[in-house]
């Protein structure tokens, strides 16, 4: 009698454990639903808005369409980026400018170009890695070898900026911060922000750029140690130390 019993209670756990079994493979042939809906695809995208209204590109890319166009033909003619396995230049360059222009969380570009989480993170940090790397190219210091004519033939400016390394002010760029470092970054604006100091000379081209601070730090903080650390290369006046140099210090 036992030995019938244990037979039993054996045939029992078998019969639940294939029924078990029955219900795992009936829920994995349940239609699965996909994580996005099969929308537009990114260079489809990119292709209609740079055919588009100039406005439409300037409103979703933060640039006009030759502008656009000129940076990805920089970026490819200097060999700083190339077209990957599935994403060309333009789609890349499309992904980076809405991601910094709109602040875009990469969920929010991953529904709207129809990639990967990991596709646009990869292709935001390539892209990235090319401007810093133009940025080198672009930003100058000034050469002080001739006066440029925008103050040369201008007689509110010449003699008297003819030696100046440009305008210089301080503009506070959304920085992201651990938590626990934020109190720094936060400034007047309540934001967590860097606070950043450019010159820009009379051609409207940055010769210097100087990141990094706390949105907190002040614009005259920033000022002295950019022009008192050797390490800047920040580019001095000829006629120093007779000049006279004036900022926005607010």
């Amino acid at each position: 009698m036992d030995q019938y019993r244990g037979e039993t209670n054996r045939d029992e756990e078998a019969f639940t454990a294939f029924i078990f079994l029955m219900i795992g493979q009936y829920q994995l042939r349940i239609a699965r639903h996909a994580i996005r809906d099969k929308g537009e695809p990114g260079y489809e995208f990119v292709n209609k808005v740079l055919c588009g209204h100039p406005k439409r590109c300037y409103d979703l890319f933060r640039m006009e369409k030759h502008m656009f166009h000129g940076l990805c033909n920089t970026l490819k003619s200097r060999n700083l980026l190339h077209d990957s396995k599935f994403l060309s230049v333009e789609e890349q360059v499309a992904i980076f400018l809405m991601t910094i222009g709109h602040s875009m969380r990469n969920r929010m570009m991953a529904d709207r170009f129809q990639h990967s989480g990991e596709t646009i993170s990869c292709h935001f940090k390539r892209v990235l890695k090319a401007i810093v790397n133009l940025g080198k190219e672009l930003i100058t210091p000034p050469s002080f070898t001739d006066t440029p004519p925008e103050i040369l033939n201008n007689s509110k400016y010449y003699p008297w900026f003819n030696d100046c390394v440009g305008a210089i002010d301080g503009t506070h760029v959304s920085a992201s911060a651990p938590r626990k470092d934020q109190i720094p970054y936060r400034g007047r604006k309540v934001s967590v922000t860097e606070n950043v100091m450019c010159a820009c000379f009379s051609d409207m081209l940055f010769t210097f750029v100087y990141a990094g601070w706390e949105g907190t730090t002040n614009d005259s903080r920033v000022f002295v140690e950019a022009i008192t650390n050797t390490e800047l290369h920040f580019t001095h006046p000829p006629t120093e130390p007779n000049d006279l140099q004036s900022i926005d210090v607010d």
